[in-house]
């Protein structure tokens, strides 16, 4: 990974601005009451504000910012550099970001129903489609031509970016969680994109590093604000935008799937939280306590063992991915192989996905095993978090 200056002064920059506005973040939570507050299904004994996007944007932007005036005033490169294939209206592109944060501040405070939530988000995914940000054809896995997506082309890529802002904010269940992974997939995504000569997506991934690691120090255990879903939706859709500037207008296979390999552990626990719903005849927008993070504190972890397994998982993902984008084919399938038996034989030791295998899977049986898991780790110290059906995503899912 070659970090040079300009993105030591990013990451750095975006780390010191999160550090600094997150506490602004709370107050401005409480003011409007965006706080998740004790009750019958939440083990958080106080109220915790949930408005943590506010300190994440803010480290974006001030890195966004410094990277322009460096490109201006100190000769650093451009990172508003394109690849040659694609046509981007970066200002536009910006607008999406700042169009995903509101939707989920939005929720956050007022706590929009799901159709509209969606609405919102397909919006922002529209405007970063019509930036330019927009795969057009994929390289024929079985042969030397592409294949062409043509109009399909546009519902793909929105999909994909809608799909990529919730698979983090359904892992968003313990303090630390999905700041955590988002800032590990971020770090594999800016080697990519070094390894791609990949300016943009540089730039914009160094940035996300370092405002993740500058909201650890108040969203780790005992956390003393949540993502909530201006943070853990805008962080979902940070990366799945960085991961399509990655790839140029015609996506090789491998390009899009190492992305999907670096957020394998949550969109493992999306795919089986959906099949599980659909078995318990849920909604699969209702909430459950069946999500990886509750298995895990189910079978003895506290919050910061579990947390910081599924770290681990993450990183493991993360080195495949990076050893996939530098061998031949053959040891990209045997790569890819091997992380997905290590991933099945970790989840069937702890039994992650136990309900997804019943015949009839009872949701209020798993939470009343919950709660009592939760309260003998209480006895030992361990504060595990909510999963009350609400917005308050953090400790939601």
């Amino acid at each position: 990974m070659h970090i040079t200056l300009p993105h030591i002064f990013l990451l750095v920059s975006a780390l010191i601005t999160t550090l600094i506005t997150t506490p602004l973040a709370k107050r401005i939570a409480h003011y409007f009451d965006a706080v998740d507050y004790p009750g019958a299904r939440r083990i958080n004994t106080k109220p915790i504000p949930r408005l943590g996007g506010i300190g994440v944007l803010a480290g974006l932007m001030v890195a966004c910012a410094l990277q322009i005036y460096g490109t201006l005033t100190w000769g650093w490169p451009s990172a508003l550099i394109p690849h040659p294939s694609m046509a981007l209206n970066y200002p536009l592109l910006a607008v999406s970001f700042l169009m995903i944060f509101g939707v989920g501040a939005l929720d956050d405070i007022f706590q929009l129903s799901p159709r509209v939530k969606l609405a919102g988000q397909i919006a922002s995914a529209l405007v970063a489609v019509a930036s330019g940000l927009l795969i057009h054809a994929m390289v024929d896995p079985f042969g030397t031509g592409e294949i062409e997506l043509h109009w399909l082309s546009y519902p793909v890529t929105i999909v994909y970016l809608v799909s990529f802002s919730n698979i983090i904010n359904l892992i968003d269940g313990l303090d630390g969680l999905a700041t955590g992974i988002s800032a590990i997939a971020g770090c594999s995504m800016f080697s990519f994109a070094i390894l791609a000569g990949r300016t943009d997506a540089a730039a914009v991934s160094i940035a996300l590093v370092g405002a993740c690691l500058g909201f650890l120090r108040y969203n780790f255990n005992p956390a003393s604000i949540f993502l909530g879903d201006s943070g853990a939706l805008l962080l979902g859709f940070s990366l799945g935008a960085i991961s399509l500037l990655n790839v140029s207008r015609v996506a090789a296979l491998t390009s899009m799937i190492m992305p999907l390999i670096v957020a394998g552990v949550p969109i493992i626990d999306t795919f089986f939280a959906i099949v599980r719903r659909k078995r318990a005849h849920m909604n699969i927008g209702q909430a459950d306590t069946g999500h990886i993070h509750h298995r895990l504190i189910q079978r003895g972890f506290d919050q910061k063992q579990a947390v910081l397994l599924i770290y681990g998982w993450t990183v493991l993902l993360s080195i495949g991915a990076a050893a996939i984008n530098q061998v031949d084919i053959g040891m990209r399938i045997a790569i890819f192989i091997g992380l997905l038996v290590l991933s099945a034989t970790f989840a069937i030791k702890l039994r992650l996905f136990e309900p997804v295998l019943l015949h009839h899977y009872d949701p209020d049986n798993d939470m009343r095993s919950f709660q009592d898991g939760s309260e003998d780790e209480g006895k030992d110290g361990a504060t595990p978090d909510s999963s009350a059906p609400d917005n308050n995503k953090t400790h939601q899912e």
